[in-house]
């Protein structure tokens, strides 16, 4: 599958292939360096890759070769943030995640690429609303949000403990950004339903105290206002929620979950 970009970049397969939902990836060494090769099947995906060029390595990781539909990135050569968070350091986790975000929120000389603007994003939610009255607070909170944006950035899109890993002497880098453009906020959304949706056996997330613990420090750590980030919050689990009812997938109950705790937390 990678046969052409592994003899034109001179690269040597360090691995077996992973097949994912939105692509094929290929664990490699490039000139002696942990490199991971990627095609990618989405258009979600491509919109991703023009944000990871544009970020060019800071804050994110970096894309050393691109050819069509394929891209040569760098490969972590430690865990996700989410061991961290099971390890017993939520706090340091999302001190991480917050240093990231800001990374990838600074402005830049270059204009962005082209990119998806965040109000379609909630469609489902609204849709799924109207028959669920679980999803109606997350929907009216989200209309309300998106009808009064502020704070515009290129977003990553799906910033959480999994997607930001351990790149040794490069630090933690945030992967696979979904290319959106937003509130600055709706990118520290997510980081609230983790890790318990990859472990849902875990309740980190869902613990009420911790809420309040991690609503504090992010709020902090990214000045934002408190209010306004738990009104994401909740609109993220909404969404969140959503997209997994549909799917007929009992993960829904995390993010429906999350968002009581987030309806019912003191900002």
């Amino acid at each position: 599958m990678f046969s052409e970009q592994i003899r034109a970049w001179a690269l040597t397969p360090a691995g077996a292939a992973i097949t994912t939902a939105t692509g094929t990836l290929l664990p490699v060494e490039a000139g002696g360096t942990p490199a991971m090769l990627k095609r990618f099947t989405d258009p979600e995906e491509a919109r991703g890759v023009g944000l990871l060029t544009w970020w060019d390595g800071e804050g994110a990781v970096r894309i050393l070769a691109a050819a069509n539909d394929v891209i040569l990135m760098e490969r972590a050569t430690g865990p996700a943030l989410s061991a961290l968070a099971l390890a017993g350091d939520d706090e340091r986790a999302c001190g991480v995640l917050c240093d990231v975000a800001a990374r990838l929120h600074a402005g830049r000389t270059s204009p962005p690429p082209p990119l998806a603007p965040l109000a379609p994003r909630f469609d489902a939610l609204m849709r799924r609303a109207e028959s669920d009255p679980r999803l109606s607070p997350a929907a009216a909170i989200a209309a309300q949000l998106l009808e009064q944006p502020e704070d515009i950035r290129p977003l990553h899109g799906d910033l959480h403990h999994d997607n930001v890993l351990d790149f040794g002497a490069r630090g933690f880098l945030a992967i696979d950004p979904k290319g959106l453009v937003g509130p600055r906020a709706f990118d520290f959304a997510n980081i609230f339903c983790n890790p318990d949706l990859a472990h849902p056996d875990q309740k980190i997330a869902r613990d009420p105290a911790r809420f309040a613990r991690r609503l504090s420090q992010i709020s902090r750590a990214a000045k934002l206002d408190p209010q306004r980030l738990r009104a994401w919050i909740i609109a993220w689990c909404g969404l969140s929620a959503a997209w997994y009812l549909e799917d007929d997938n009992r993960l829904a109950d995390i993010p429906l979950e999350i968002g009581r705790i987030a309806r019912q937390a003191k900002g």
